[in-house]
């Protein structure tokens, strides 16, 4: 994933997050209970190369690259309304999430991928 694929990945997995777009499930008791806690509640650095839903993923589902400067803006939209909200969607992995759950899993997967660039 190359970094504008990463701004389109991450403006998919926020339209998770709010309901507006569809990611198949692959929950299962672990993910939801222990996967989430230590995602969400420990410093542990989220693993590198782990699948994303294929709706998601680019180069299947996933919204391609077009803009840069509005692919990220719309980035910057999503990081600053998804804080504000207060309905969400179904996390695929981690089921349903309050909104403080939410919001730790923006900022820890927006950070988990800038890491991956460097940022």
């Amino acid at each position: 994933m190359n970094a504008h694929q990463m701004i389109c990945h991450l403006n998919d997995s926020f339209r998770v997050g709010t309901g507006e777009k569809y990611a198949s499930p692959a929950m299962n008791v672990l993910t939801r209970t222990a996967v989430r806690w230590i995602a969400l509640r420990t410093p542990l650095p989220w693993a590198h190369n782990l699948p994303t839903r294929p709706e998601i993923a680019q180069g299947r589902g996933g919204t391609a690259p077009a803009d840069w400067d509005r692919d990220c803006s719309e980035l910057r939209e999503f990081i600053v309304s998804f804080s504000e909200r207060e309905q969400f969607g179904v996390h695929p992995i981690f089921g349903a999430m309050s909104k403080s759950d939410w919001l730790i899993w923006g900022y820890r997967h927006v950070d988990h991928h800038l890491r991956q660039f460097g940022v």
